[in-house]
């Protein structure tokens, strides 16, 4: 049996989870969503609770028991809380604004980077410190635009300049003056 798979969701206040043989809506104060499961996956609410239930033991659907129950609970958690990452803008002149529909980035190019802002996701930069918050209900979207914008300069091993997530080790590495002495 999964570990994960077997691990019950709990329903906050606020969220309807409507299951419909495969089809499962989910619906919360943050908006509405809605996904269709593989048939080797089954769920049963009961008590403010949802399980996620395997309808036969092969290999298939064993793979798929965890993988399932972690995208109804991201569902569940994404249209009650939401998800939030954070990047962080390292760099002499490097900067980032949230002009209407687009973030806009000076990241050491000739141009700046513009880069147009999904309709499920805000995006929030903290003037001082090139702080990006972005903030989704999906968290696979979510994840997705962080790394989209993280490719427009991604950390550099010398200096460690460039977009990177807030928490993430950079390991620098040494340089041509170092290994000369």
């Amino acid at each position: 049996m999964s570990r994960i798979g077997k691990a019950p969701i709990k329903i906050p206040a606020g969220v309807t989870v409507d299951i419909t043989g495969q089809d499962i809506k989910v619906k919360g104060p943050k908006g509405e969503r809605f996904r269709t499961f593989r048939p080797e996956i089954g769920f049963k609410q009961e008590n403010g609770e949802v399980l996620v239930v395997r309808n036969s033991e092969d290999r298939m659907a064993r793979g798929l028991h965890g993988l399932s129950r972690t995208l109804l609970s991201n569902m569940v958690v994404g249209l009650s809380t939401g998800f939030t990452r954070k990047l962080e803008v390292i760099g002499v002149g490097y900067r980032a604004v949230v002009e209407g529909k687009n973030l806009t980035m000076q990241l050491g190019y000739s141009h700046p980077v513009i880069i147009e802002i999904p309709k499920d996701i805000t995006v929030e930069v903290a003037p001082k410190t090139n702080v990006i918050t972005v903030t989704g209900v999906d968290k696979q979207e979510l994840g997705d635009f962080c790394s989209f914008i993280r490719a427009k300069r991604p950390p550099e091993v010398y200096k460690g300049k460039g977009v990177k997530y807030e928490g993430e080790v950079i390991r620098k590495k040494a340089g041509k003056a170092a290994g000369s002495k």
